[in-house]
């Protein structure tokens, strides 16, 4: 890594990393120990990536801070140039919602959404969601093998926001497959260029798809998030229409693709930690500590999304400029001796750790309550259902999603096990 470079009068301030000596393959396969030389040596640092500079804030302190200083914006028409400069203009069609907002904005969209994450909305779908995993286990279970992350992890949630939305079950096919371009952004051999345009036209259909899902729902509302938030537009006024088609998509994304990818990372830590494996195993109770756990040892989140210095301001000693991108590494401070001793080690038993998977300030993930409902459902019944489950692949051979990615997750999981018949 650079060196700190003092510069008179100020704090010391790293010198810019190229984004290839970070994102290469083996730190895809395990990104931990570059973390940790990060937070060692370079805590804020700024990092040249083809597509823009951005400064990493590594430490679990540090990005407490960052997450919740309002002097970093998430406000994308506020970053003007430097957004279209990142993401596109198209990308606008779809990110024009609570995420991507500062308050009073954020508040405001928030409130309209929380509606569907009441604790009691989400127990009343506990039944549907055992449901849902107890149909796509009858299906894996008599095969002796499968790969979990096409058969099971990516259509779990995507079952249960599709449900929570109101997309029709026979859209769920041309829905995933706008969002498997955006979210495996870096494979296929594409070049940086075909990577933009089809994440654009991804965008633009999904964006056509939920402008679609709007007018259905207006026609024949229902009894769905989709139909509330159009009652909210229509009776007060409240939720312009590109923020309504926005928050849909955005509902979407954060509420499947997240959980998808985290319960493919849980199966993989769990089977490589075979001791803990059996703990859970011997012990379903943990399975709720269980899942905070998993979060914190390998979380589908690995960064924050977008922010910038709406002025110059301070993080770890490092001065960041007015306009910069910064990128909190949220995977990198639950990693953070400071957080939890021995912290690349999976220890089911850790109890309140306060991790950062979910995030942190206004911005703290709105769907935790039905993310972690979904995951201790799924992980007890695999257990379960999926008796002396193993990888069909030698570790090192799986394949993730490239560093390009937003998410960290696998872009395929083999897995072998005793078939059993169904009931």
């Amino acid at each position: 890594m650079a060196a700190p470079v003092t510069r008179t009068g100020t704090l010391s301030e790293p010198e810019p990393v190229p984004g290839d000596e970070i994102y290469t393959p083996e730190f895809r396969a395990d990104p931990y120990p570059v973390y940790a030389r990060l937070r060692a040596e370079s805590p804020v640092i700024r990092v040249r990536t083809p597509r823009f500079d951005s400064y990493l804030v590594t430490r679990y302190d540090d990005a407490r801070q960052a997450m919740s200083d309002p002097r970093l914006s998430k406000d994308l028409y506020r970053a003007g140039d430097t957004y279209l400069q990142v993401f596109g203009e198209k990308a606008r069609q779809i990110n024009t919602n609570m995420l991507n907002s500062d308050d009073p904005e954020h508040t405001r969209l928030r409130r309209l959404v929380t509606q569907a994450f009441t604790p009691r909305r989400i127990e009343a779908m506990r039944p549907r969601v055992e449901e849902i995993v107890e149909e796509l286990l009858d299906r894996i279970a008599p095969r002796g093998q499968t790969d979990f992350v096409d058969d099971f992890a990516l259509r779990l949630p995507l079952a249960v926001v599709g449900d929570l939305l109101g997309i029709p079950r026979e859209d769920h096919e041309e829905i995933l497959s706008g969002t498997q371009v955006i979210r495996t952004v870096g494979t296929g051999g594409r070049s940086p260029q075909e990577n933009r345009t089809a994440i654009a036209e991804a965008q633009s259909r999904l964006h056509a798809y939920f402008t679609g899902l709007v007018a259905a729902k207006r026609a024949n509302p229902g009894q769905d998030l989709v139909s509330s938030l159009i009652e909210a537009r229509d009776g007060e006024g409240r939720l312009s229409e590109a923020e309504l088609v926005s928050t849909a998509f955005l509902v979407l994304f954060a509420g499947y693709q997240t959980t998808s990818d985290f319960l493919g990372n849980a199966v993989v830590a769990l089977l490589t930690n075979p001791d803990q494996l059996e703990l859970l195993r011997k012990d379903p109770e943990l399975i709720p500590e269980a899942v905070e756990e998993l979060l914190r040892f390998d979380g589908s989140v690995p960064v924050s999304s977008f922010r910038f210095a709406t002025e110059d301001l301070e993080i770890g000693g490092v001065t960041i400029p007015q306009g910069s991108i910064v990128t909190v590494v949220l995977s990198a401070a639950n990693h953070d001796p400071a957080l939890v001793d021995d912290p690349d080690r999976l220890d089911l038993k850790r109890a309140d750790v306060p991790h950062l998977s979910f995030g942190h300030g206004i911005h703290y993930c709105l769907g935790t309550a039905l993310a972690r409902m979904e995951a201790t459902t799924a992980l007890r019944r695999v257990l379960v259902r999926l008796p002396d489950l193993r990888l069909d692949v030698p570790v090192e051979d799986l394949q993730w999603l490239p560093a390009a990615s937003a998410f960290r997750g696998l872009l395929a999981l083999p897995l072998r096990f005793t078939a059993t018949q169904t009931a």
